[in-house]
Parts: C-alpha cells; sequence; structure tokens
C-alpha cells in the first residue's frame, strides 16, 4: 500500500492522473484528504461536467487545506498534461489569461489535485467567449437572515421567471445562499445579461420588499441580497457539485423546486453527494434542453429606464459604464447610514478578532448592533482575498457612537486600494460627521 506521501495513479478514462500527496488532509475535523477530493469529483463528474464542463474555470486552491491560504489562479499552471484544453480570456482590465477548460472526468481529477476545491466557471463556453448562456441569480442573505427566507426568495424568483418565460434552477450555493441559474440562447453580450439580472433583481424586490433588496451598498441591504453582479464579465461563482471550504465539506446541490422548501445547505456534502446522485441523478441533467430567451427582462429593463431606474452600479474594478450612477470612491460617499471601520487583514479570522477587541473597548455601543450591521466584506485581489470588517452604527444611539478608530488590524496586502477609514473620515465634510 502506498504512503501518504507517495504519489497515486489513477486510471479514468483513457488518461493516467497522478495524485501527489494523496493522504494530505484538506478539511481537519471531518478527515477528509486530497485522495478522498479526487474520488468525490470522479463520482460526480456528469453533473460537474454539465455544470462547469467546456468552460473556462479559475482556479480556487486550499494547497494547505481549508485551515491554510487560499487563492485564485486564473493562468492554467504552465507545467500541465498535453490534454489539459485551455482558452484564451481578455478581461476587463484589457488582461488576458489562458483559463482551464474541463472536458473529462480525468480534468476534473487532474484539477483536484491541485487541492482545487470548487469549480468556478465563466459563464461561457471556450467556444464562444463573448455571449453567455447562463444568467445566473444570487441569493446572499444578509448576516442573521434565516435560511427559511432565502427559501422563500427563492420561490419569488421562481414565480417571476415563469411570468417571463425563463426557466430557473436551483442549488444550494454550499454555504448560506441559494443559486438559480437560467440557461439561455447564446445571443446576448455581458452587459447584456447582467442588464436583465438587474431588471429581474429589482422585479424580485418589488414583489416581497420585506424579504428581499438589489440594494449594492452593504449598509443599505436587508433580508435576501440579489446580487446582480454577478453576471459582469469576469465574475464567476461556485457551479453545481463544488466543494466548499466548510468543516463538513458542503457543496453545492441541485436541486428540483419541489425539494427547495425542504433541503438544508448541511444535507448536501462531499460524503452524501455521490449516493444521492448515483440514487437519482442529476437533478438538472435536463437544464441545457430548455435555453431561453432574454427578451422579456430586456424589456423589463427598458421599462425601469423609461420610469427613471436605469443602472445600478458596478463591482469597483469595473471601469465606469455608461448610464451608471456617478461613482464616488468609497473614501469621499457619504454614506446613507453612520460607518465606522474596524480592520483590515489578509485572513478573516484577524479581522474578526479585531472586531472582537472593538466590541470589549466599546460595550454600551456593541449591544445596538444586530447582525446585518457587522459587514464583514472579502476583496478580492487579482490571486487572493482579504477581509475588511465595518460597523453599521444606525441602531446604536446618537451619544454612544464611537469615532472612527486606528484600524485594527490594518494588514491588507500591499495595492488593497483606497485609504485608511481614519483618512477617509477626516476627509468627510463635517456637516456628514455630524450626522453620522
Amino acid at each position: 500500500m502506498p504512503s501518504k506521501l507517495e504519489p497515486e495513479r489513477l486510471v479514468v478514462g483513457d488518461r493516467e492522473v497522478a495524485i501527489s500527496n494523496p493522504g494530505k488532509v484538506l478539511f481537519p475535523r471531518a478527515g477528509y484528504t486530497k485522495l478522498d477530493l479526487v474520488r468525490y469529483y470522479l463520482a460526480v463528474s456528469d453533473g460537474a461536467l454539465r455544470a462547469a464542463g467546456a468552460r473556462p474555470n479559475v482556479l480556487v486552491r486550499y494547497p494547505n487545506g481549508i485551515a491554510g491560504e487560499f487563492f485564485y489562479q486564473k493562468r492554467a499552471p504552465e507545467s500541465r498534461p498535453a490534454w489539459i484544453e485551455v482558452a484564451t480570456l481578455r478581461f476587463p482590465s484589457g488582461r488576458t489569461a489562458e483559463e482551464v477548460v474541463p472536458r473529462d472526468a480525468a480534468a476534473l481529477a487532474w484539477m483536484a489535485n491541485l487541492a482545487c476545491l470548487e469549480l468556478h466557471p465563466h459563464p461561457v463556453r471556450a467556444d464562444n467567449l463573448e455571449h453567455p448562456d447562463e444568467l445566473r441569480v444570487d441569493l446572499d442573505p444578509v448576516p442573521g437572515v434565516p435560511w427559511d427566507q432565502v427559501r422563500k426568495v427563492a420561490q419569488v424568483v421562481h414565480a417571476t421567471l415563469i411570468d417571463f418565460g425563463l426557466v430557473g434552477w436551483p442549488k444550494t450555493s454550499g454555504s448560506r445562499g441559494m443559486h438559480i441559474n437560467v440557461r439561455l440562447e447564446a445571443a446576448w453580450t455581458f452587459d447584456e445579461v447582467r442588464r436583465a439580472a438587474l431588471a429581474l433583481a429589482r422585479e424580485v424586490e418589488r414583489r416581497a420588499p420585506a424579504l428581499a433588496t438589489s440594494k449594492w451598498w452593504k449598509e443599505e441591504r436587508h433580508g435576501v441580497f440579489v446580487d446582480y453582479n454577478q453576471n459582469a464579465k469576469d465574475r464567476t461563482v461556485a457551479a453545481a457539485y463544488s466543494v466548499r471550504p466548510t468543516p463538513d465539506a458542503r457543496v453545492s446541490a441541485p436541486l428540483l423546486w419541489d425539494e427547495v422548501d425542504v433541503a438544508r445547505p448541511e444535507d448536501f456534502t462531499l460524503a452524501t453527494m455521490p449516493s444521492r446522485m448515483a440514487t437519482g441523478g442529476d437533478r438538472h441533467a435536463s437544464i441545457d434542453q430548455h435555453p431561453c430567451s432574454l427578451e422579456s427582462l430586456l424589456e423589463l429593463s427598458a421599462q425601469h429606464a423609461r420610469d427613471g431606474h436605469g443602472d445600478a452600479p458596478w463591482p469597483p474594478q469595473y471601469k465606469k459604464q455608461p448610464g451608471e450612477p456617478r461613482r464616488v470612491q468609497p473614501s469621499r460617499r457619504t454614506p446613507k447610514h453612520p460607518l465606522i471601520e474596524i480592520g483590515r487583514a489578509q485572513r478573516k479570522e484577524d479581522a474578526l478578532a479585531g472586531f472582537e477587541r472593538w466590541r470589549t473597548r466599546h460595550p454600551d455601543a456593541a449591544t445596538h448592533l444586530a447582525p446585518a450591521d457587522v459587514l464583514v466584506d472579502a476583496v478580492r485581489g487579482r490571486s487572493s482575498t482579504w477581509t475588511r470588517v465595518r460597523v453599521n452604527l444606525q441602531h446604536v444611539p446618537e451619544e454612544l457612537r464611537p469615532t472612527q478608530e486606528a484600524l485594527d488590524p490594518d494588514s491588507a496586502p500591499d495595492g488593497s486600494g483606497g485609504v485608511s477609514a481614519e483618512t477617509a473620515w477626516r476627509r468627510t465634510p463635517s456637516r456628514a460627521r455630524k450626522r453620522a
């Protein structure tokens, strides 16, 4: 029997894939190893390839397991088998990269050997990189929102899609939210798909204003955020069957609509999903048989524009778009609610430790905070993420509101952009500071 350190060679179809350090533990609490990850993707390869195959994929790698640092790798490793296909993408920044395009189970095994837990495909096929064939509805609950509310918003999305002649395919995100994908005819540009997604988000908010929001700024959100910007070019989300970096190795699970009201995220893990697929098949097996038209949502978008509701904010790394509201640097924007920044760190746990120190210093203010008032931002750079923690003081009485302090910690990577919160506070007009 080979040792944990000796490579294990698997024959997948007509290819041989070497698994280096197969016994390396990637999930410490559950004990799952790299070889377990490889075998998982082989077991669910039919569904995983339906979701991420034939598409360029960003590699999200956890070389030291989920307890260590991870990074995003857009460019395919130069050292790769000749049979690993790549596609050249051009990003909004003007840069290009050759990204991996998995075509078979062997490619999934090779990616898993790189400790690539998640499949992060672009919404385009490798043979048509400028016209998405998928609209992605990302339901992202703010802190404190229960899973049942996510389910309710998903059903509102379902009814809205039906009314506009579209077919939605739901899945758990593997985290706290839910995704609903719509297969499209590859006839529209990225900008048109995003515009349609924004129209859909606003319509869902109109139908369920107490449950859902389309507001981009975190401090203005409530309930479940319908993230239309996941449809901007160069954005990716975890595909169906992706393993997520949770202690129990949850996965993004495709659902039937009659499962939405009973399924729970914790039901679907690296250990349970293979048997679910073996007994019931891929719940999204027929997704490619239902390509949809965006015309109805684009008509709704045009109606919104006529009613005075034009474009909404884009992610900050995108250049100013025609029709987008006036951009203001975060340090110069007067927020709707009083905000202070607590800290920035490479590791999320370090940033949250800084928040706990802030709570200890300001216990009277901390008692008034709702879960959604603590804004934890995962800021994605070129190859990694760092974490920023801010606090919305809207529920704290004015006389108890702490002022902006020096960041603790203040260890975001170089080139993180922006200025410190303290500098931002000082630059804020005095009248706005008093209102805050």
